[in-house]
């Protein structure tokens, strides 16, 4: 073991060497999700992400399998932190400290360590629907984390950030009128100023399907990088796509509170494959190039020509088919690989290689489905089909999904199927009282696919993450001792 004064100086200098290397250059990241059935081992994923050239990832939470698959790949990464522990960290200053030797210094350091360049701070904390539930937790846990990054020597070379939705800017009219919601300016006002005195970027999440998605007349071309019939008009300046005119808002917004120049890294963008009407692969595929391509162009916007955004972050790397469906079927079907690392379409991510390429090495269950039987009586199947989807994903089966005209029988299989490869493939699971089957032939119909599962992945965030909670709360009320 070293000496302390010998281990804080080989620390220092590599934080120096750190400090000295060029970033990589600004480009397309990926948001890689884990609320999975069916999660692939982070190896798996890493070697995908490697594979297709992808240096900058982006997480939700902090997974140790996860940050230790990452250890040594070379990939800059962006760690979350669940808006739920917003209130354990602004109250506590211990709590702090311990988030970050726990889930940052154990995992920088060397050549071998894990590049964690920022600290995402929340989740869209100002987000509406959150009735302000979050926000106020905001800087007082910036702060304390910030105090934490410094007792590590990691101040210099972490940088903390809050992705915010765009629903925490608007304009009564064209971009240029933007401006932060009135209720968040002071609190916006203080978040700007504390990225701008550490060096850090502004991160913003916006997607052009959920306006469509949420407003009838929202103009389809619009949303959509290939010119349009409803451009929108301000002074000199013209706009084709919602992109331009969402960022150039939040710009304004900056402007207005007199950051105009602050650097923006877009956290979230993206456009889901499946779940509902305009989410299919076509949109999906024209949406993300036509985006790629716009970005790599350096034409920037017309508040800032020639001046892309940092860093673009692609949502999703992977479907995550154990999410909420409260905003809609879709959330499940953001990825640009299906949920075994499988891509979707060809898509030129502008990093060398022309098109995706698939995960390698995914252990798959036996290629056998559960189906409807078909000499059973199907007329009382309904409770079971309501059972079966309660539990796992049928969004596919929903108006609009890949999956919705494959009829009665059809939809049943699917059903059946889905839930019995979310059990492993337990026999039992295919009963259905007696209505199931297993078969050893593909029911896949079209674009409809019948999904094999894939081996369990043995880590699993959310009991993580409910550690965590008892952690912090034990911190908080002066159970837990940090001391060795």
């Amino acid at each position: 073991m070293l000496e302390p004064r010998l281990g804080f100086v080989v620390w220092s200098l590599w934080l120096l060497y750190w400090s000295l290397v060029p970033a990589v250059e600004s480009g397309i990241g990926v948001n890689w999700g884990t609320l999975s059935f069916h999660r692939l081992k982070p190896s798996t994923v890493v070697d995908l992400l490697r594979e297709n050239r992808i240096q900058k990832v982006k997480l939700f939470e902090a997974d140790s399998d996860v940050l230790k698959a990452l250890m040594g790949s070379g990939i800059q990464v962006m760690v979350g932190i669940p808006n739920e522990m917003l209130s354990a960290l602004s109250s506590s200053p211990v709590a702090a400290d311990f988030w970050v030797r726990r889930n940052l210094s154990a995992y920088i350091g060397g050549r071998r360590g894990a590049d964690i360049r920022y600290v995402a701070v929340g989740n869209e904390p100002f987000l509406t629907s959150y009735n302000g539930q979050f926000q106020n937790f905001v800087i007082p846990a910036i702060s304390n984390l910030q105090q934490s990054l410094v007792k590590a020597n990691l101040a210099g070379y972490v940088k903390l950030v809050v992705p915010c939705n765009a629903d925490a800017y608007e304009s009564p009219g064209p971009p240029s009128q933007g401006a932060f919601r009135p209720e968040l300016t002071q609190i916006i006002t203080q978040l700007v100023q504390f990225l701008n005195s550490n060096g850090s970027p502004f991160v913003v999440n916006i997607y052009p399907f959920l306006s469509l998605y949420d407003n009838g007349d929202f103009p389809q071309d619009y949303a959509f990088f290939e010119g349009t019939t409803h451009p929108v008009t301000d002074a000199s300046n013209v706009y084709t796509n919602a992109f331009d005119g969402n960022y150039d808002t939040l710009v304004a917004a900056l402007s207005k509170l007199g950051y105009g120049q602050m650097p923006i890294v877009i956290g979230e963008i993206g456009w889901p494959s499946d779940g509902a009407l305009g989410a299919n692969v076509t949109a999906a595929k024209v949406f993300n190039q036509g985006l790629i391509y716009h970005i790599a162009s350096n034409k920037g916007t017309p508040l800032r020509p020639g001046i892309p955004p940092m860093d673009v972050y692609l949502f999703s790397l992977l479907d995550e088919g154990a999410k909420s469906t409260l905003p809609g079927n879709f959330e499940r079907h953001w990825g640009i690989f299906s949920f075994d690392g499988q891509a979707k379409y060809p898509l030129d991510l502008g990093l060398g290689k022309k098109e995706l390429r698939n995960a390698r090495n995914v252990q798959y269950l036996p290629s056998r489905w559960c189906v409807a039987n078909p000499s059973s009586d199907l007329t009382n199947v309904v409770n079971h089909m309501r059972i079966a989807c309660s539990v796992a994903d049928c969004t596919t089966l929903n108006y609009g999904g890949s999956c919705n005209e494959i009829g009665e029988k059809g939809n049943v299989s699917y059903a059946f199927n889905s839930y019995y490869q979310l059990r492993m493939q337990d026999s039992q699971s295919c009963n259905f009282d007696g209505l199931g089957m297993i078969t050893f032939l593909d029911p896949s119909v079209g674009d409809c696919r019948f999904l094999v599962g894939v081996g369990s992945d043995s880590s699993t965030s959310q009991t993580t993450y409910q550690w965590w909670v008892v952690v912090l709360l034990l911190i908080l009320h002066g159970t837990f001792s940090l001391s060795k």
